[in-house]
């Protein structure tokens, strides 16, 4: 989706969404959610790590370098879930990727007041961000069997 805008001239530019990408990190059955801390209004909420590809970044290396950010850890990025998520009236777009932690490695709240690994019968004991809730259902099947 592309989003139109008139300049000062009373051309029209065209631009395309930006891209926010989030990593649903999946360990023995449970998927990695994060509490918000800021802003405000969101405080408190639950997203998936990650956050905007950088000009001249792809989606992938942004999730590699938000989680080292946000978590302190290295993943592997995987396959992608659910469908593109609109966000900030069409001005982004939340795509989500399936990630796995690397050499052992456990993740830190650096940014997020609380991480929790929720199962498949856990995911809706969390307030999700609104962009964020629609990828809870494809991310099901994912977990496995009910805990």
């Amino acid at each position: 989706m592309r989003t139109e805008r008139a300049n000062d001239g009373g051309q029209v530019e065209r631009r395309e969404p930006k891209v926010i990408v989030g990593a649903a990190i999946i360990r023995d059955g449970r998927v990695l959610a994060c509490a918000r801390s800021a802003p405000p209004e969101v405080a408190g909420m639950w997203e998936f790590p990650g956050g905007k590809v950088e000009p001249g970044e792809t989606e992938t290396a942004a999730l590699v370098r938000e989680c080292a950010e946000e978590l302190a850890v290295r993943v592997e990025i995987g396959a992608r879930v659910g469908r593109n998520v609109r966000m900030a009236h069409g001005r982004s777009v939340l795509k989500v990727y399936a990630a796995r932690l690397l050499h052992g490695d456990q993740p830190q709240p650096l940014e997020h007041s609380a991480l929790r690994w929720l199962s498949a019968t856990e995911l809706d004991t969390v307030t999700w961000l609104p962009a964020d809730a629609p990828i809870v259902a494809a991310l099901r099947p994912l977990l496995g069997p009910a805990s």
